[in-house]
């Protein structure tokens, strides 16, 4: 078993590495995975690569600052008018907002393959390319936003857009009969072929894995189990994977796409897409904590360009950092800024299949470094076992600091040592997004240098026994802002005190709207659009609500899953109903615009219409709702393909040929007893014939009598026998 991975380990490490660009499916090679090394460092006019400011000083990098600026002036006018029309359905006139129109971003967020489909499912309802959904007028909030967010599972979502170049979200993820192959959810993330160890599609997998994350270890850069998630993460949210060659190696499977390289996209290019920002948390090098403290430092990896290199920026907006370092050169360890070697930098470390890991490095929390065990993995599905058995490979063959954090050399030691936790530290431990109950990254967006006005919280937590969120995330960075970011992040609204609030007013269950009414101009808080996972509107059973551990979702799943959540997008609440609101797609146009009015002079009341929608999707503290306005909800799970009848059409696709030897060799065998049965009852008969003539006739010959009557009956007897059998082996 093991000799097949070390055999690739061997092949694929000395492929030859190219290079390819994002949004087209380049076959490309495993070992691109490797950075790149002794690479000349750039010249700077201070030769300080790593930019640091204060919340007082906090500013854009140039390139995002650029790109925001062309994208609101010659995009986002015209895409708020394809939304909202002139405006009058709303009871606005939609010119009188042109150069003052809101910023809006949009983070999702949640574990795993739950949060990716949640996202999918959302975005689609938010799509103005989705026909259903822009007719429903919910459709059109994606094109006006200016930046997009993702974190952990909301990171695969984001960073599957980006790699194929902004698809619609039918085509990502059910794949469009050409270019795009789809998420393939049905193959399990990590034992795809069976959950059986030694099953050799699966060691060809786990081999192709393993021999990429130990070119990169062969560069000197410590490597993790991070590396191998971030890499089968790639095998289904990136383009380059198909199933004719998921158990090969004809292509790369997305690796050397690199982060740094989304500026060259088409959708990039003609500033069409949002500008994306990918977060990720940190563990202070010293620590082994599973929950991080709220003092934590979040690190974000967004596009920014450096230069005319068009590089990316990485670092933290919080105050105990605020430091920026080029994506491009990540990988490189700097001191107080300055590379220790100017002609030793290292590029091709801002692999998207990493950056996507260490969004969802929840390995702190799972993986116990003294024994290769990982707690809560499912082994019915090989996953267990499988995770083991890849632990066990990497922690023999690679030398690591910490195999169960993502391991970042530190860009920023020697940087704020009074305040940065890990300024004297050589590396950085990042892990999930969501690691300090943070699980939709709305910390990034409300930086002030971006000042966002609306904010679009997509939330696919886990956090009651039904995997419903209950509000932890957006009071968790509540509370973060509050006790630690007042200085460098815009505030969150009022909302509930408690998860025991927001469960009791149902606002965990159903679109709101917080921050509706700010005491001030310019507002001095943004407000928030608030997309939780909930129950189907009309009662049906949920299909949205699964383990974050769920690592393989059959097709119909899939659909019903994301059907679902695309139907309550669309459908908003009607107090006291199980139907959905008619006038939710204008209540939505209606937040989304609402900040627009605080910007004009003289400012703009609220429309009458829009008031209307306030009443019934505003979060008031002096007046909450109550949850008993949301009867006849569903809370528990139901598997809609509990049969697994996908998941056997796609066994029995992927062994077509292996069932069909199979089958002709049993239906051989049965033959065989068959013939040997019927065989050993005529040799029977032939030894008491031949004593009977014995007996008889001892001066014959008996065997030549016996051998002649024996052929004869043979060939007369077996031959309607053996057609008999195939009669009853085909019916």
């Amino acid at each position: 078993m093991t000799s097949t991975v070390l055999t690739l380990f061997l092949l694929l490490l000395c492929a030859p590495r190219t290079s390819f660009v994002l949004g087209q499916a380049d076959a490309g090679s495993i070992a691109n995975y490797a950075p790149t090394t002794n690479v000349p460092c750039p010249q700077t006019s201070t030769d300080v690569l790593v930019r640091t400011f204060t919340p007082q000083t906090q500013a854009l990098n140039a390139q995002e600052q650029s790109y925001i600026n062309a994208r609101e002036s010659n995009v986002i006018p015209n895409a708020w008018s394809d939304w909202v029309g002139d405006g009058t359905a709303i009871g606005y006139n939609l010119s009188s907002f042109i150069g003052s129109l809101p910023r809006v971003g949009i983070a999702v967020g949640g574990a795993g393959y739950r949060a990716a489909q949640f996202g999918a499912g959302v975005f689609s309802a938010l799509d103005a390319r989705n026909t259903t959904a822009k007719t429903s007028g919910t459709g059109g909030l994606l094109q006006v936003a200016s930046y997009l967010a993702g974190s952990s599972g909301g990171s695969w979502l984001t960073g599957s857009l980006l790699i194929n170049d902004w698809p619609s979200l039918s085509s990502l993820v059910y794949g469009d009969g050409a270019n795009l192959s789809g998420w393939m959810l049905d193959l399990d993330l990590i034992a795809p072929s069976s959950i059986n160890l030694g099953d050799r599609n699966n060691q060809e997998y786990w081999g192709s894995i393993l021999a990429s994350v130990e070119a990169k270890a062969n560069t000197s850069i410590d490597t993790s189990v991070t590396d191998l998630w971030g890499r089968m993460v790639s095998y289904h949210f990136s383009n380059q994977t198909t199933r004719d060659n998921y158990f090969t190696n004809n292509t790369g499977h997305g690796a050397g796409q690199l982060w740094s390289q989304i500026p060259l996209l088409a959708s990039y290019a003609n500033q069409s897409i949002p500008f994306p920002v990918v977060v990720s948390g940190s563990l202070p090098s010293s620590s082994n904590a599973s929950v991080l403290p709220l003092e934590s430092t979040v690190y974000e990896a967004s596009i920014r360009s450096f230069c005319d290199l068009t590089p990316f920026e990485f670092g933290s907006w919080d105050p105990n950092l605020s430091g920026m370092a080029p994506m491009t050169y990540a990988g490189t360890h700097l001191v107080s800024g300055l590379p220790a070697n100017p002609s030793a930098c290292v590029t091709g470390f801002d692999q998207v299949s990493f950056i996507m890991g260490s969004s969802a490095s929840f390995f702190n929390q799972v993986l116990d470094d003294s024994n290769g065990i990982f707690a809560g993995f499912d082994d019915e599905n090989g996953d267990e076992s499988g995770m083991n058995f890849l632990y066990e490979q990497l922690s023999s063959n690679v030398q690591s600091r910490s195999f169960n954090v993502a391991n970042w050399p530190n860009a920023f030691q020697g940087v704020n040592p009074v305040t940065f936790q890990d300024s004297s530290s050589e590396w950085l431990s990042l892990v999930d997004g969501g690691s300090n109950l943070e699980q939709v990254p709305l910390g990034s967006l409300l930086a002030k240098a971006r000042a966002v006005d609306v904010v679009v919280a997509v939330d696919a937590s886990s956090d009651d026994p039904n995997h419903w969120p209950n509000g932890t995330s957006l009071l968790t960075t509540s509370q973060r802002i509050s006790s630690i970011l007042s200085s460098s992040h815009q505030a969150l609204p009022p909302m509930p005190l408690s998860t025991q609030d927001f469960v009791s007013t149902g606002v965990n269950q159903r679109p709101t709207f917080f921050g509706c009414n700010p005491s001030q101009a310019p507002a001095e808080y943004p407000l928030v659009i608030y997309l939780p996972n909930s129950p189907p509107l009309d009662g049906s059973a949920p299909a949205s609500n699964t383990e974050d551990f769920q690592f393989s979702y059959s097709p119909i799943f899939t659909a019903v899953f994301i059907n679902q959540v695309f139907q309550n997008t669309m459908g908003g609440f009607k107090p006291n109903t199980t139907s959905p609101d008619p006038n939710w797609g204008k209540c939505l146009q209606c937040a989304a615009l609402d900040r627009a009015r605080l910007k004009v002079t003289p400012i703009l009341g609220r429309s009458d219409y829009c008031a209307q929608c306030f009443s019934q999707y505003c979060y008031d503290p002096s007046n909450p709702p109550s949850v008993d306005e949301l009867p006849g909800r569903n809370y528990v799970l139901s598997d809609p393909d509990p049969g697994g009848v996908n998941k056997v059409k796609a066994f029995l696709g992927r062994n077509k040929g292996a069932i069909i030897g199979g089958s002709l060799a049993v239906l051989f065998l049965i033959g065989a007893v068959i013939g040997f049965i019927f065989w050993w009852r005529k040799r029977t008969e032939r030894k008491n014939r031949y004593s009977r003539v014995h007996e008889l006739r001892d001066d014959d010959e008996p065997w030549k009598h016996y051998d002649s009557y024996s052929a004869a009956a043979i060939r007369d007897a077996c031959t309607p026998d053996v057609d008999r059998v195939g009669v009853q082996v085909s019916l």
